[in-house]
């Protein structure tokens, strides 16, 4: 980073199962970001086409009745949803960091993208390991998903929700000198009072800690859940307990684990605002650098494949290949 940038944090509900019009929603709030002085904008874990709270609600075979639409409406990141965005992002002059299911064949994937306003979409990167029940939906990503990105606002990153209980994942990223980290939640509003390791308090300290930890400033956008979310997925009053409305719980972290944002209301729709000032990483790194000089790679050091994994490979047969002259000659 070479100079102090107004970034913002998406709090919102999502229009449920409908990715035209969150995508309109999307455009609006990044309207709302720019014309506000941001140049940098997060969204929530699978903003588009929202989280799918079924899996926490019922067995997988209830929740297959939900599929096909949510399957439908899922993006392609290629495709015309992508592309409105993208468009929106150049004409305000923000960067984005969008989070969505993503839609690759037949398959669906917690996808994260980064959005230059200049150069587009930089890159994508899917959820290295669905949590829990996440699995009975999406699939895998690979190494090629540690991505961080040099940007004109400084070096930026991003993760998934509990990928921030991951600490080998969390050391990878740090390793890259992220400088900006986007972690993204999806709403802290499940099973409240009964499960305290879903519970806002553990998951924004988790954000908290990414930020002094790795000393770098940390945007947790998160989602949140309203009176349209219990209408789609509550049809029995045990549902109606299990998944409460808010669970909006935004946070803005500095470099030291300092909140430099007002949170807003769990059950409020809003975006959180706050200046990231490079000069307070410097400070931070200079006391404890985990990557650097406060670390022991004589006694701990991390192994990495960052390598795209393909699904299919080509292997070259006999028959396949081109007629060869011989290796030796044998002279009499």
């Amino acid at each position: 980073m070479e100079r102090t940038i107004t970034a913002a944090a998406v709090q919102a509900e999502p229009v449920w199962l409908d990715l035209d019009a969150t995508v309109d929603k999307t455009i609006a709030l990044i309207q709302e970001a720019a014309g506000n002085g941001a140049e940098l904008v997060a969204f929530p874990e699978t903003f588009l086409p929202g989280y799918p709270w079924w899996i926490w609600l019922d067995s997988p075979a209830d929740g297959m009745r939900f599929v096909p639409g949510y399957a439908q409406n899922s993006m392609d990141s290629h495709g015309p949803g992508m592309e409105r965005i993208c468009a929106a992002a150049k004409e305000v002059g923000i960067y984005v960091v969008l989070g969505y299911s993503a839609k690759v064949g037949g398959s669906l994937y917690m996808a994260q993208a980064f959005i230059d306003p200049e150069e587009g979409l930089q890159g994508v990167r899917h959820k290295l390991k669905p949590t829990h029940v996440e699995r009975t939906v999406f699939g895998e990503g690979d190494g090629s998903d540690l991505q961080v990105h040099k940007t004109r606002h400084g070096s930026i990153g991003a993760l998934n929700c509990w990928e921030h209980l991951q600490p080998l994942t969390k050391y990878a990223m740090y390793a890259q000198n992220e400088e900006i980290h986007i972690g993204s939640w999806p709403s802290f509003s499940i099973y409240e009072g009964a499960a305290e390791a879903l519970s806002p308090a553990v998951n924004t300290a988790a954000s908290r800690v990414y930020a002094a930890e790795g000393q770098a400033f940390v945007l947790a956008p998160c989602g949140v859940v309203g009176q349209a979310a219990i209408e789609t997925f509550c049809d029995t009053e045990v549902k109606k307990h299990l998944l409460n409305i808010g669970g909006g719980y935004a946070r803005i972290f500095g470099p030291d684990g300092s909140e430099l944002a007002a949170p807003l209301s769990p059950d409020e729709e809003g975006i959180l605002y706050a200046e990231l000032d490079p000069s307070l990483i410097a400070i931070a790194k200079s006391a404890a650098d985990p990557v650097g000089h406060y670390s022991r790679p004589d006694v701990f050091r991390l192994l990495v494949n960052r390598n795209h994994t393909p699904k299919t490979v080509q292997v070259a047969t006999l028959a396949d290949a081109e007629p060869a002259a011989d290796l030796y000659t044998v002279e009499d």
